[in-house]
């Protein structure tokens, strides 16, 4: 008989299965065929009965449909991938459960009759560990069908050869050759399945365990497997990729095969399409969306990651029975740890733990970070662990609130929230509540191999960073290593920065969560791209776009195929919006789209082509995921909406979390309920620190730092936010500006030439070279923020070849075309008067930009035709130069000149220049003129020195003292100089000293004799001068540092915080609070009794004043005025007043005292003058650069002492 007649001959049925692929054995497609003649088996009524929708997402499904129910395939045991083969060999097999006489002939089936039917296949059997897995032959890879030996519950013999596998649901029938192979099969098969049940009874003693190992599947649901009718049911789980005929089969155990993603790798084929590839087989799999297909192809790249982690650390850690389960949910086999807590976690309590922050937990995984893995670490999990950790952490849980590997997210967090940062459940210590009892127990504890005790003792407050007593072991830490305790030692390194639980701190997550948003519903189509897991970095096209029926009803965001569906593609809850952003017309292949980031870092983008109709959609979803403390942002025209957290005023210890909304060059941020504006192109500086972890933005007097917690929409917040705050245009108010609204660009270039080319022969007129004039525009315009002009690296015509450049270049000029012909008549007008009356109503139309522009800029030519006998550079040539360029006329209107000629020469009158501004300008004038004198008549110039006026004991006429300043002076041979040059001799007990003065503040600060005198001139504000006097309460702190016990000091002191720009801070009075000073810090506590220092300040970081401004109403006249100023250059400020003299001179002498190391004042050995040179006392009294000597001599002069010397000029 020919192929094509047996063919003819076999029956439809057979021929629809063998169509089949070769993963499925022809005694499954029997067992097929008799089910199809059952209606109750049919998949539609499976699937009503089951309720199962393999289109929603895993999450959804019931818990005991998302656990494979395998207690032997253990995804976490490294022996699974290759799990020995106990027994192998050939048998015959049975349809599981036999089947009635079937009528139908197929090729290679042997049919035996009689009252039970049986039909026998060879297949190549495999017993491992895990599961009885069969094949075609003994080369093949991956199974026809496996049977996990957990679900195993007897073993049988039937006579004949022949014994019975029966499962919880099924039995299958096998024949073996003989009966002493039957005998031997049947042994190791009931032995594995005693093992089995031994184990599982074991672990139930001791922990109360789900119904499987796996902690859960990660991705289930109906594929298309290419060669296959039917869909499959395909489960990612751990390290391995499961296949199931059905949903059914699932959740009867009983599967076909399952890939080991170790050898794995996945391929995007097509829109739908994707391959899975292995060295021994292709899997070509279609989902049903592109969507599903990119969550497909996550799961199981995460899956393969996962196979390739290394186990080591896992198994050994995992050798102590109690951290065999997640120490919060009791997941068996947990992967994760937090290195500071000592608890083994699983994977779901560990995206929780993430979110808590590095200061209440450090997770690490068990598998992937080996680096972190030090004999030390592994050794403090086997010693404390799970057990120990959890009879601390969890020996008050209440039963209704603990949580279950079947616990959903929002109540995992919520319970981790509790137990860890507010260590709601945990085992108070006896002394908890007694800073200073706790401590010195930490201290014994340490020495000793007790780490229960030690924990416990950190986490009720204890300080790791207290001090011992001892000065040869000062820390816990150095007790520690002395007593040769490592594991003391270790414990306490990874909690330095851990935070003490505390019950009345609720996290920003927890808050926002407990916040009842408002019901928006609105509904439409729209136009869908698939979802991603990273940034768009390039445009979408139309065809890349599905159109679905959306609906936004009760904070849930569905999409549906057509608005006749019942059941959606997807949802998204707007809990778990965390950005929302309103695209630019065109960013992609619709006009309009908008994005939407969730906190499972994915990305949602929708379009449409009518504007309006995406302002809707943005409107009503902004209003369903923003709670209505920040409802204040919706009335902006943001292009960005979304929360961060943040750290920002005086607290900087624990980040907070904020509403923040972008606008043009505008972030509004909504933080504790007050809404401030950051005007982004007046920063002063905006960095990324880290690894694009933290973004600093830096304003006058206040830093902010917005900090990413989840990685996806914080890279799209420093993306905007960077984009935002550079240039936007060619225009002046698009430039990036300084505070008094100056671009930076002419800002930047002003103060170069006022440092270094006030005296340069024909500035402005000489031409620099036009391929670094160019190339510095260009970088200025890119981001001037970032341009410094440096001494040697930009010469004096670049710079000013630059400036004109950008004037000509800039688009509407610096008078605008629409005002520019009225500046141009007004040189026509005769009378002064009028003729100033004209520019000053010119100035005043003036945009806020330009009009300060051109008061900047006409001040510095201003001050150039002050130095015009040296650079020949008069005000006529000036307005030369600079008329036509500001007018953009080049050269042919001579008026352009003569306005600028005119607004140099009445610069006075037009800008209303009052005389106090005047004064300064003249002695700045003055005293570069007589340090030209001075410099020509000694020859040289010492490079560096700066001219400032000092007063002796009070700020008056007759009391100036002007002074070169080297950079080398301290405050001591300032004071020094000054008693030289007055003739006056310092007595024995008295104490002549120099002070930095504040009148604004009402404060002074006795300089340190060791001081440097420049870098406080740098500093000096315009109500700020320095004066020598005598420090009358010197002796008395003297003899107190002299009696006193110890270098700390606490107390109680009333504070008050200065309300900073963010509008964070106190500003509602003093406060009792109490205070605790050591060598390194200052540490703010509510209370005596307060175990956690509410704020804490480095010590170096502070500059300590004398006396209160009496606009804070001080409760007493003995107060301080503290500055702290970081190395990132953040400023605050508070005060404290003492309730007695004494008190106050004990607090300001411990600050000297630990400020530095003990020296408060010099030895009589070091008070012996030095000859000095004597200063010229005629210079005037106005701290400048000298601009005279030899070109190198200025350009050091500048280049050492002062990034920014023009600060000086304008503080004066």
């Amino acid at each position: 008989m020919t192929d094509k007649e047996e063919a003819a001959k076999t029956p439809p049925e057979v021929s629809r299965c063998a169509r089949f692929s070769s993963l499925i054995s022809e005694d499954e497609l029997i067992e097929d065929y008799f089910k199809e003649e059952s209606p109750t088996n049919s998949s539609s009524n499976y699937r009503n009965d089951c309720g199962l929708n393999f289109s929603c997402p895993s999450s959804a499904l019931p818990f005991d449909m998302l656990s494979l129910h395998s207690d032997g395939m253990d995804r976490t045991d490294p022996s699974s991938q290759l799990a020995p083969v106990i027994k192998a060999g050939w048998l015959d097999k049975n349809p599981p459960q036999g089947t009635t006489l079937l009528t139908h002939r197929a090729p290679q089936l042997t049919v035996f009759s009689g009252s039970r039917s049986y039909i026998y296949q060879k297949r190549w059997v495999k017993l491992d560990s895990n599961y009885l897995r069969y094949f075609d032959s003994e080369k093949d890879v991956y199974s026809k069908r496996l049977i996990p030996v957990s679900s195993i519950t007897r073993v049988a013999s039937i006579g004949d050869q022949k014994f019975e596998v029966v499962t919880n649901n099924r039995t299958f029938t096998f024949r073996a050759e003989s009966d002493a192979d039957r005998n031997g099969w049947m042994k190791a098969l009931q032995n594995m399945v005693d093992e089995k049940k031994s184990r599982c009874l074991d672990r139930g003693s001791i922990f109360q365990v789900p119904s499987s190992t796996f902690d859960s599947v990660d991705k289930c649901g109906l594929l298309e497997l290419r060669g296959f009718k039917n869909k499959l049911c395909v489960v990612v789980a751990g390290d391995k990729v499961f296949l199931y005929k059905n949903a059914e089969e699932f959740r009867l155990e009983i599967g076909i095969t399952y890939i080991e993603m170790n050898v794995g790798n996945v391929k995007d084929v097509d829109r739908r399409g994707f391959d899975l590839t292995t060295p021994y087989r292709i899997f070509s799999f279609v989902a049903e969306s592109d969507q599903e297909k990119e969550e497909w192809v996550e799961a199981m790249q995460h899956s393969i990651a996962e196979a390739l982690s290394n186990f080591e650390v896992a198994e050994r850690i995992w050798s102590v029975e109690a951290n065999c389960f997640c120490a919060d949910c009791g997941s068996p086999k947990p992967d994760w740890g937090s290195i500071n807590l000592c608890v083994v976690i699983c994977k779901r309590c560990a995206g929780e733990h993430r979110g808590l922050g590095p200061s209440v937990t450090k997770v690490r995984s068990l598998k992937m970070d080996k680096k972190v893995w030090t004999e030390e670490l592994i050794e403090l999990f086997l010693q404390i662990g799970n057990a120990v950790a959890n009879q601390f952490w969890a020996a008050n849980v209440p039963p209704s609130e603990t949580i279950s590997p079947r616990s959903e997210s929002q109540e995992r967090r919520r319970f981790l929230v509790a137990k860890y940062r507010e260590g709601k459940y945990r085992r108070y210590h006896p002394l908890f509540g007694n800073q200073e009892e706790l401590n010195k127990a930490l201290c014994a504890a340490v020495t000793t191999s007790d780490l229960a005790e030690t924990l416990s003792l950190l986490f009720c407050g204890a300080e790791v960073g207290c001090y011992s007593g001892d000065p040869s072991h000062p820390s816990p830490i150095a007790l520690a290593e002395q007593a040769g305790q490592r594991l003391q030692m270790e414990f306490l390194l990874h909690n330095k920065t851990s935070e003490t639980p505390q019950l009345d701190v609720g996290t920003s997550i927890e808050k926002h969560y407990s916040v009842i948003l408002p019901s928006v519903a609105h509904n439409g189509f729209l136009y869908k791209a698939p979802s991603m897991a990273k940034l768009l970095h390039e445009r979408k096209s139309r065809e890349e776009f599905s159109r679905r029926w959306c609906r936004l009803h009760d904070g849930i965001f569905s999409y549906y195929d057509s608005n006749t569906n019942t059941v959606p593609n997807g949802e998204i809850r707007m809990q778990e919006v965390a950005c929302l952003v309103n695209n630019l017309p065109d960013t992609h292949g619709f006009v309009s789209t908008f994005e939407v980031y969730i906190e499972s870092e994915r990305l949602y983008l929708f379009g449409l082509d009518i504007p309006e109709a995406i302002q809707e959609w943005v409107k009503c979803i902004a209003k369903s995921f923003v709670p209505p403390a920040a409802e204040g942002l919706l009335g902006h025209d943001f292009e960005r909406l979304g929360r961060l957290q943040y750290k920002g005023g005086l607290n900087l210890e624990r980040a907070k979390e904020g509403w923040f909304a972008l606008a043009q060059s505008t972030l509004y941020a909504c933080l504790e309920g007050s809404e401030e504006a950051i005007h982004l192109r007046k920063l002063q500086e905006l960095s990324v620190q880290g690894d694009n972890e933290v973004l600093v933005l830096v304003e006058r007097r206040r830093t902010l730092y917005i900090q990413g917690e989840r990685k996806l929409d914080f890279l799209g917040w420093v993306n905007a936010i960077q984009k935002a705050a550079g240039s936007s245009g060619d225009t002046l108010s698009e430039q990036q500006l300084t505070e008094t609204d100056v671009p930076i660009i002419v800002d930047r270039c002003i103060d170069y030439i006022t440092q270094c080319g006030l005296t340069s022969e024909g500035i402005y007129r000489k031409s620099g070279q036009n391929s670094k004039t160019t190339s510095l525009l260009e970088s200025l315009w890119k981001d001037a923020r970032r341009v410094r002009l440096k001494e040697g690296e930009h010469q004096v015509d670049d710079v000013a070849n630059t400036l004109k450049r950008f004037f000509r270049d800039i688009e509407d000029g610096l008078f605008t075309k629409d005002c520019s012909q009225a500046w141009l008549k007004a040189t026509a007008i005769e009378d002064d008067k009028e003729k100033i009356s004209w520019y000053r109503r010119l100035l005043n139309s003036l945009p806020a930009v330009n009009r300060a522009t051109v008061k900047a800029l006409i001040n510095h030519l201003y001050r150039v035709q002050c130095f015009s006998d040296v650079n020949q550079m008069t005000t006529h040539n000036l307005a030369i130069v600079f008329g036509p360029t500001l007018f953009q006329t080049d050269g042919k209107d001579y008026k352009a000149g003569r306005v600028v000629e005119d607004l140099i020469r009445c610069y006075v009158d037009i800008f209303s220049v009052d005389e106090e501004e005047m004064r300064k300008q003249q002695e700045e004038i003055t005293a570069i003129m007589k340090m030209r004198v001075a410099g020509s008549s000694s020859g040289t110039q010492q490079a560096g020195d700066f001219i400032c006026t000092v007063y002796l004991e009070e700020k008056k006429t007759e009391a100036e003292q002007h002074i070169k300043i080297p950079a080398t002076m301290t405050a001591e041979e300032l004071a020094f100089e000054i008693l030289d040059r007055r003739k006056i001799v310092m007595k024995e007990k008295e104490f002549w000293s120099c002070f930095e003065v504040s009148e604004r503040e009402e404060a002074e600060r006795p300089l340190h004799y060791s001081e440097k005198v420049l870098p406080i001139l740098h500093s000096l504000g315009k109500d700020s001068y320095l004066v020598v006097k005598k420090q009358l309460s010197m002796e008395n702190m003297l003899l107190y540092l002299a009696s006193k016990v110890g270098d700390s000091k606490h107390g109680m002191m009333k504070f008050r915080e200065e309300k900073n720009l963010l509008g964070v801070g106190l500003s509602t009075g003093f406060h009792d609070r109490y205070f605790i000073l050591n060598n390194n810090c200052l540490r703010l506590y509510k209370e005596v009794r307060s175990h956690k220092p509410e704020k804490e300040w480095p010590v170096k970081n502070l500059k300590i004043y004398l006396g209160i401004k009496k606009k804070v109403r001080p409760p007493s006249c003995w107060g301080l005025t503290v500055f702290f100023e970081n190395e990132k250059q953040e400023k605050q400020q508070w005060y404290l007043c003492c309730d007695t003299q004494m008190e106050l001179r004990a607090w300001f002498a411990t600050f000297l005292s630990v400020q530095h190391g003990g020296n408060v004042w010099p030895s009589e050995s070091s008070k012996v003058r030095a000859s000095r040179t004597q200063q010229d006392s005629r210079l005037g009294n106005i701290s400048l650069i000298p601009l005279r000597g030899s070109e190198n001599e200025m350009r050091n002069s500048v280049a050492a002492f002062a990034a920014d010397p023009l600060t000086l000029l304008r503080d004066v």
